[in-house]
């Protein structure tokens, strides 16, 4: 079930995404009176269409993309028979270069605009919840693995990044921090202001959505929550709303040192210090084999919760939705020099990993929003069989006058099939590395 779950938020998503990318082209295409021949959501075989007027619309059975096919236009399609004529007034290749360019980048403008609408959408909708750099500064954070290896401590009070102040706990592990230029923390221990460097190639760590939980957290004070039945807890006394203030003999502020406590208690019986309503008292509780006594805990911490009015809710979200494309030019960049490693590209199998097991709305937006502007980014790549590349020829035909010959677009296609064709089986490639490893 949880994979039928992942399976269908990606193949909605990628329908979404891809049956509004190629509407754009169509749109366009038609507006101009170009003659549209087939629009399909996925690739041949065919597995259901009708056809509406000169256009044939179907859903093909392979659904990692779609097309739209317009007479006299060398496409993926590889049908170059309506080439030897003399052009049509229908067809794409008789039309001005400027309404050719249009009609290339259609598909690209409604992704542009679809990936804005969904991300002020969201923050309209949702708002912003989120740790404050004060609340870090206050409470400190707790540094697991990945912070350890570069050097954060738990306890640290991280002051501002790369000099400059943030705003959210979010902002310490974002792309733009993570792929900064000799980026580091400027942190707050023991009194004393450190400098902690984060290393050339460090995001190359987060690769995955679990390793941002093996990084940092805000550090929250606590009580006790709900006690399990039959526990060490239960049979102590220990009561929903009962503060620990120590244990064996160590204070407790904060839920991790409770924790690190228990770790070093496992199968004993420590004493702990509870203060409840009425009176502060020692309880002899017995720890399990895996370092836990048998509550929940209430964080005594409350994140910041921010709503947004529309106009401020157009700008944040447009600001979100250009910020994916920037995060990930840079990231290609960097991908060049070898700081970030190639074994991030994702294909299906990540993809549907990210939208998740579980079917939650907000998370599924979020996600499709994020793909739509990369798709939008990716397609104006300057690749022959992409968008990009069709535009950069137009462009070469409006700046020198001469237009490329058919021959010359007919074997760029072929090379452009066969790079796309590389890149798709190396991303599939590292789905299937990431899965056995």
């Amino acid at each position: 079930m949880d994979t039928l779950i992942m399976v269908g938020q990606l193949l909605l998503g990628l329908s979404i995404l891809v049956g509004l990318h190629e509407l754009g082209h169509l749109l366009t295409a038609k507006m101009f009176g170009m003659r549209v021949e087939k629009f399909s959501i996925g690739f041949p075989p065919k597995i259901a269409g009708f056809q509406w007027g000169e256009t044939e619309y179907s859903i093909g059975a392979i659904p990692l993309g779609g097309f739209v096919k317009i007479s006299g236009m060398v496409d993926e399609s590889m049908d170059t028979a309506q080439l030897s004529s003399e052009p049509q007034p229908w067809e794409f290749r008789a039309k001005p270069a400027w309404q050719r360019l249009i009609v290339m980048l259609g598909g690209i403008i409604v992704n542009v605009i679809t990936g804005i609408v969904i991300f002020v959408f969201l923050v309209y909708n949702n708002g912003e919840t989120y740790f404050s750099r004060d609340q870090v500064v206050e409470n400190g954070i707790v540094a697991y693995e990945y912070a350890e290896a570069i050097g954060l401590q738990t306890g640290d009070k991280i002051l501002d990044v790369n000099g400059q102040p943030y705003q959210s706990i979010n902002d310490l592990s974002s792309g733009n921090v993570l792929l900064s230029e000799n980026g580091f923390y400027t942190v707050e221990r023991n009194g004393e202001q450190v400098r902690v460097d984060i290393p050339k190639g460090f995001i190359n760590t987060f690769n995955n959505e679990d390793a941002f939980s093996k990084f940092i957290s805000v550090r929250f004070p606590f009580e006790v929550g709900m006690i399990e039945p039959g526990s060490g807890a239960e049979s102590a006394g220990l009561k929903e709303g009962d503060k620990i203030l120590a244990v064996n003999g160590k204070s407790i502020q904060y839920f991790d040192e409770m924790q690190l406590a228990l770790q070093n208690l496992k199968n004993d019986t420590a004493q702990f210090v509870v203060q409840s309503e009425s009176a502060t008292d020692t309880m002899a509780i017995a720890v399990s084999d895996d370092a836990r006594i048998g509550i929940a805990v209430n964080p005594l911490l409350e994140p910041v919760s921010r709503k947004f009015g529309f106009g401020e809710s157009l700008a944040k979200g447009t600001e979100r939705a250009f910020g994916v494309v920037i995060l990930n030019a840079r990231a290609l960049g960097k991908m060049f020099t070898g700081e970030v490693s190639a074994k991030n590209v994702s294909g299906p199998i990540g993809m549907a990993k990210i939208y998740g097991d579980k079917w939650d709305w907000t998370k599924f937006w979020s996600i499709t929003g994020l793909i739509s502007m990369i798709l939008a980014f990716m397609n104006l790549l300057p690749i022959p069989a992409l968008d990009g590349g069709h535009v950069m020829f137009l462009l070469y035909e409006m700046v020198s006058g001469r237009a490329p010959s058919d021959k010359f677009l007919e074997n760029a296609q072929k090379v452009g099939m066969v790079i796309l064709l590389a890149l798709m089986v190396f991303a599939i490639g590292n789905d299937i590395l990431k899965f056995f490893i």
